[in-house]
């Protein structure tokens, strides 16, 4: 069952906001600290900007692929079910427990409020989360964009309270341990960049997703990365270094000092609300990681319901809320040091399935929104990702390597066995070797994907083309010579005899060349009976002489129909017309590798339907 499509920019833009304000900002200056000492606001910037070739990447995937699973659902597409499998679960494990910090956060600022148990507050909040996420997206969606907007406030006044009281010195000696603190407190804070994620997982939600989930990624990390830099800045300068390094509360500590109880009352707030926003879009967006992985069969099928009610993937939640549960008992730096890995690893992905998608050159991958200055930021970001899970050490590695070979499990002996699909490595593999390996399935998905995705609505003009004939030729011909082949092709579908078809093409091309333009014909022709309305679709490399000492055509659309289907057969004209019209369509015309490419380039042309 399909979901709801219900969320806006303000949502695309709150949920990513939300997700990435919480314990990077509240929690983990403290501890970044100890790491790099003062020049920790550089690692958090390092971050952000290596974030930025992920998040170029994935807005690119999910604007051509805007699916529920997000990040599972392009990598599956590009590198296979198995890599699929390993991606969609480590982004869920790392979701899930990045929410469960969130918890943990919530409890421990609960906790100086009211003086109840950390994991006790965490435990009734992550019921609650799982309720407001089972009765529908746009209501979590409408709650965290409420939160969003507070904490933005209260983060301004942080910022301008806390300018006046920054005291340079502080700021001595700048690194502890250099360059390489530097890096590897990077790779440490990098997980507070991973709200990116959960929009990426909730695309099949939003409106018009190939404009909004872009959008609202950029406006989302611009405004985060200004943010973090400063509220870092603004309190490695008020607060002294033994306090900052030992500290679990570092933002609230640092408004204490400059505002006084009040500030640290208000910070702790914002701190809840922000820990808040982050379990919720958590608990909203790794939900949605089951599902995929089950609608492609690679979990068991139970896992993809959907509520007939609420429209939301309750099993797929319930399993999601469990596992954050059993995480409350974990220890924190645990928790940062296995998400931080994954998240790494599935930005890495991000860049890798651009790569392999765009070389690959599928004709349906056609995204919205498309990365610039490819690929060099894709490779930037595949070696950037690769130097920050180096340099977090030894420890981060073998746990990366030990739950990449945890999905590798999963896939050989569940997946493995009921999940037989195409994906782009095998189309770049043929088109490096010319060796046929491929059947197309990739690509009528993606021309579905499309569809769904542009809101396009199939007319009668669609359900012509999807059952019209094909012809592709590779020799040069002379118009008699092409009238015969289509003639032949024709006659039994539209049921008239090859020789009166031949000659009413002909006489129609004896009253005027039906070549309207140096590369496209469209002959068109009325046949007697009733009801009957048929297009063929011809592609000739070499070209077909119309007329002597005229460019040769190499697109021919023949419309044939019977005197009662003239308004249609005008519709037909002025669909094919807008069509043509696009730049590109000689060119992808002419590059199409066979009758179905051809077919899904008038399928999914640019054209208004009735």
């Amino acid at each position: 069952m399909a979901l709801k499509k219900e969320l806006k920019l303000i949502d695309v833009f709150s949920i990513a906001t939300g997700a990435m304000i919480s314990s990077g900002i509240f929690i983990l200056p403290g501890l970044a600290f100890s790491l790099t000492g003062p020049s920790v606001f550089i690692s958090y910037i390092f971050a952000g900007l290596l974030a930025s070739t992920g998040m170029l990447s994935q807005a690119e995937l999910v604007s051509a692929m805007p699916k529920a699973g997000g990040t599972y659902f392009y990598v599956a597409r590009s590198m296979g079910p198995a890599v699929g499998t390993v991606d969609g679960l480590l982004t869920w494990f790392s979701l899930s427990l990045k929410s469960t910090l969130a918890l943990v956060g919530i409890g421990a600022f609960a906790n100086l409020l009211i003086g109840i148990d950390i994991r006790f507050i965490a435990l009734i909040f992550c019921v609650i989360f799982l309720g407001i996420n089972l009765l529908g997206v746009k209501e979590a969606a409408r709650i965290q964009v409420a939160f969003v907007a507070a904490l933005l406030a209260v983060m301004l006044l942080y910022i301008i309270g806390g300018i006046p009281s920054i005291k340079f010195m502080r700021f001595e000696p700048f690194t502890t341990r250099g360059v390489r603190g530097i890096i590897s407190t990077t790779g440490f804070v990098f997980i507070s960049f991973g709200g990116l994620l959960k929009v990426a997982a909730l695309a099949e939600e939003v409106k018009n997703p190939g404009r909004t989930i872009p959008l609202g990624m950029i406006l989302s990390l611009f405004i985060v990365l200004l943010l973090y830099t400063l509220i870092v800045f603004v309190t490695t300068g008020v607060l002294d270094a033994p306090m900052l390094k030992s500290s679990l509360t570092p933002i609230s500590d640092a408004a204490f000092s400059f505002l006084g109880g009040w500030g640290k009352i208000l910070l702790s707030i914002a701190a809840c609300l922000a820990f808040i926003t982050t379990a919720n879009a958590g608990i909203m967006s790794a939900s949605r990681y089951p599902l995929a992985l089950s609608r492609d069969a690679l979990l068991p099928e139970f896992i993809n319901r959907v509520s007939d009610r609420f429209k939301t993937p309750h099993i797929s939640i319930f399993i999601t809320g469990g596992f954050m549960i059993t995480s409350l008992f974990l220890k924190l730096d645990i928790l940062v040091k296995a998400a931080s890995t994954v998240m790494i690893l599935t930005y890495m992905f991000s860049c890798l399935s651009v790569i392999i998608l765009r070389e690959s050159r599928l004709q349906n991958y056609q995204p919205s929104f498309k990365a610039p200055l490819y690929p060099w930021v894709q490779i930037v970001g595949i070696f950037g990702f690769g130097a920050l899970i180096f340099g977090m050490g030894k420890e981060s590695f073998i746990m990366s390597s030990a739950l990449v070979v945890s999905g590798l499990f999963v896939y050989w002996f569940y997946g493995r066995i009921r999940a037989n699909r195409e994906f782009a490595l095998l189309y770049l593999v043929r088109r490096i070797t010319a060796k046929e390996l491929v059947s197309r399935t990739l690509e009528s998905e993606l021309r579905e994907i499309i569809r769904e995705r542009d809101d396009i609505i199939k007319d009668r003009f669609d359900s012509v083309i999807e059952e019209s004939v094909i012809i592709d030729i590779d020799t040069p011909l002379e118009v008699k010579e092409f009238f015969n082949i289509i003639a032949e092709s024709m006659s039994d579908k539209i049921n008239v005899s090859k020789e009166k078809l031949y000659k009413l093409l002909q006489e129609r091309e004896k009253e005027s060349s039906t070549a309207i333009t140096p590369f496209l014909a469209i002959p068109h022709i009325i046949i007697d009976g009733e009801h009957v309305f048929d297009i063929c679709l011809t592609r000739c490399r070499e070209g077909i002489e119309f007329l002597k000492d005229s460019p040769a055509v190499h697109a021919v659309f023949l419309l044939v129909g019977t005197k009662d289907e003239r308004n249609f057969h005008l519709r037909a004209l002025s669909a094919i017309a807008q069509i043509v019209q696009d730049p590109n369509f000689e060119t992808r015309w002419m590059r199409a590798k066979g009758k179905e490419d051809l077919r899904d380039i008038v399928l999914l042309g640019k054209r208004r339907r009735s």
